[in-house]
């Protein structure tokens, strides 16, 4: 059974590997939307820069969290973050599920939806959705929803919550370092999506392109090809690769 959930609303979820696919309709001056992840400590902050996935460090370290990638599909773009719940480590008690909108209002971006599904399923119903309707349209950033513990066992909260100084802010609120000398004046793009081709059955219950999408190199390793929905080969940490980590100037949408 799908449910259809409301802002504020929950659900206990019995699935043990998770897919969060955040999907919109594409239009004329309709931004592209940039998927992310943020794990939380019991403080609600994040332990290290680490604890923020998307596609400029696309693994967590613990290689339970990573992003899938965009595809243009049938129904509208879509951009993913997936989760192992069961491999999640004890001191994360919650990971943000977040939307950013290219630096622009979310006013602009229609139909925009987050549709979870059970990954171990082949061909399986979504979980749940829930429908996100900013509350005053100048946002450029959105929690879309929450996985949160309780007790043994995960359940999904619909958040829908904005940030109008974009994902830099959010992310800062949550304890993501921002170095303000880097970030002034540089230029920021995002992650494009590849040319729309016909959908086919992916096998997750929602379409796929029919080739693997190659996620471009961003100066981060990169994991396995998007499309082919297997776990990414191993890659190093952030910390590995520049142990004086700041988020990226070049990612998803700062202000």
């Amino acid at each position: 059974m799908t449910h259809a959930m409301l802002k504020g609303s929950n659900v206990p979820l019995e699935a043990t590997t998770v897919r969060a696919v955040l999907r919109w309709t594409p239009g004329q001056g309709v931004p592209d939307v940039d998927a992310s992840a943020l794990l939380l400590g019991p403080a609600g902050q994040v332990r290290s820069d680490e604890d923020f996935v998307f596609y400029n460090q696309p693994r967590h370290p613990s290689g339970k969290v990573w992003w899938l990638g965009k595809k243009r599909v049938a129904e509208g773009p879509t951009d993913t973050i997936q989760t192992d719940l069961a491999g999640v480590e004890p001191e994360v008690s919650r990971i943000l599920v977040v939307a950013s909108a290219e630096d622009k209002t979310f006013d602009r971006v229609l139909g925009l939806r987050i549709t979870l599904y059970d990954a171990a399923v082949a061909e399986g119903e979504p979980l749940l959705y829930f429908d996100i309707k900013p509350e005053t349209g100048e946002e450029t950033a959105l929690i879309c929803g929450e996985l949160y513990r309780r007790g043994e066992g995960w359940k999904f909260r619909a958040l829908g919550e904005g940030y109008s100084n974009g994902l830099r802010g959010l992310a800062t609120d949550f304890g993501i370092t921002v170095d303000e000398s880097e970030a002034a004046g540089v230029p920021e793009t995002s992650q494009p999506l590849p040319p729309a081709v016909p959908a086919q059955s992916s096998g997750y219950g929602y379409p796929q392109t029919q080739e693997p999408v190659t996620q471009p190199a961003y100066g981060y390793p990169q994991a396995a090809p998007a499309g082919t929905y297997g776990y990414p080969q191993p890659v190093p940490s952030a910390s590995a690769v520049d142990p004086d980590f700041r988020l990226p100037p070049q990612g998803p949408q700062f202000i």
